[in-house]
């Protein structure tokens, strides 16, 4: 043996070991981890990607993630729009979502992010993730995930949610979660969604749907105009007359897929599974079968469906106040410890 092979070692030990404890210092700096306690989800690993500019993702991830991990054993990463020269979330920068390499040892990803143009070797990582064929939720926005405007040379330019790029015409929402952007059918900032599964009793026995009555949010409901056939809806949306809870149903305006599941595959990759809601502002998250529908989704998506059951505890882990929805009306000076 060489006398420098043991002095090799232990450098290429401590280099490892720096990476390694960098990595962990950005808990709390750049993403947020939760280890998972004792559940059904124990040894599994969910990504949660905040990045939207109205809906207060940076605030509903987090919880989402907490109830996850702390109420059924997955280990949740939360990742965050990150200003790189402030280190704060800024919801309205468009171009920086670090931490997606945690995306390598997901099990699931849940996104709520729009109009994104992100580094492609941050993309890589989610191009990865989908050639992999694993599953993925996206909520409200993510069917207009991403938008082009300066780097129309980026191999994930095809990702626009106007694309007219073979095979990705429509852009990630429409290939992915089978839908893009088409516009509010609900009045914008003045009606609300009311989630109706009463009446569809073929589809009351899917796993996702187990213990979800009533739901109830003040975000509009979305157009929906391209939905592929092979998408199976699992609930419609009817608009609501205001933005509380009691507002009477708006019967003149026809009712929208609110929630479904589809298969997708890109090109070089495996088969996967999506399931997409057109709700998901924070504010909608107050409504504990919305918190049901997306945890039941999870369980589904990752083999659990026995594990489902209408009694899942999807009660908040510590508080949350989530804020009105609206452009530039985030919380200023944010940082990714003020949500641990």
């Amino acid at each position: 043996m060489s006398l420098n092979q043991p002095r090799s070692w232990t450098i290429a030990f401590l280099f490892s070991l720096g990476i390694h404890l960098i990595g962990y210092a950005q808990h709390g700096v750049t993403f947020l981890q939760f280890e998972g306690k004792n559940g059904p989800g124990k040894g599994k690993h969910i990504v949660l990607v905040a990045g939207d500019d109205e809906y207060r993702s940076e605030e509903s991830m987090p919880m989402l993630a907490k109830i996850l991990s702390e109420h059924h054993g997955f280990k949740t990463t939360v990742l965050f729009p990150i200003h790189p020269e402030t280190g704060e979330i800024v919801p309205n920068y468009q171009n920086n979502i670090p931490g997606l390499e945690h995306l390598e040892t997901a099990d699931l990803m849940i996104m709520l992010i729009r109009f994104r143009e992100l580094p492609d070797e941050q993309s890589q990582f989610i191009e990865n993730f989908l050639k992999a064929g694993k599953p993925i939720i996206g909520l409200r926005t993510s069917t207009h995930a991403f938008a082009y405007q300066k780097n129309k040379d980026s191999k994930f330019a095809k990702w626009d949610w106007m694309s007219k790029s073979e095979n990705w015409e429509r852009g990630f929402g429409q290939r992915i979660f089978g839908e893009t952007w088409v516009n509010h059918h609900g009045n914008h900032g003045k009606e609300g969604t009311r989630a109706l599964p009463d009446g569809m009793d073929q589809l009351l026995n899917h796993p996702v749907l187990r213990g979800v009555k009533d739901i109830w949010g003040p975000s509009d409901v979305y157009g929906i105009k391209h939905l592929p056939s092979d998408a199976n809806v699992l609930l419609f949306g009817q608009s609501t007359a205001g933005m509380s809870p009691d507002a009477p149903l708006i019967f003149e305006k026809s009712v929208m897929p609110i929630a479904w599941t589809k298969t997708y595959q890109i090109e070089g990759g495996s088969p996967g599974t999506a399931f997409a809601s057109t709700m998901g502002a924070s504010l909608d998250f107050q409504s504990a079968d919305l918190r049901r529908l997306v945890v039941n989704a999870s369980f589904w998506l990752l083999g659990l469906s026995e594990q489902i059951t209408p009694e899942l505890n999807v009660s908040y882990v510590g508080a949350y106040t989530p804020t009105m929805f609206g452009f530039d009306s985030f919380r200023k000076g944010m940082r990714v410890g003020d949500f641990k």
